[in-house]
């Protein structure tokens, strides 16, 4: 559970409003969480159409690994969840990160990067 102060470091340091819930000390332990209800079959005991939340963790991830892992968890889910799935772990094999993050998180855009972004890329 997120302690009480998420609210107030995700917006910590920001001048402009935004939250900055994409650096947050929560994610690591969102993915352990949710690593351990997977390992515990606790996916496979809700509604499919809930089945896709336990992967959440790791599809916001910029990580390769924990994209690979939101891929093997949606091929569970049905074909839609796949599709998104695999588009999001292909741009972290492209850029390494999301590029749609990085105004909010302070971050330089490549040009590689928002050229993507202009042509439609992925918007969040």
């Amino acid at each position: 559970m997120p302690s009480a102060n998420w609210r107030k470091r995700s917006f910590e340091g920001r001048r402009d409003g935004q939250a900055n819930a994409y650096a947050a000390p929560e994610d690591s332990a969102a993915r352990a969480i949710a690593t351990e209800a997977i390992d515990a079959g606790f996916q496979r005991m809700v509604d499919p159409s809930l089945r896709l939340f336990f992967g959440l963790p790791f599809a916001h991830s910029e990580a390769i690994a924990d994209q690979d892992r939101s891929v093997a968890l949606s091929r569970d889910i049905g074909p839609s969840d796949l599709k998104r799935a695999e588009h999001h772990r292909d741009i972290i094999r492209r850029f390494g990160r999301f590029p749609h993050r990085n105004p909010i998180l302070g971050r330089a855009m490549h040009a590689q990067e928002q050229r993507f972004l202009d042509e439609g890329g992925f918007a969040g």
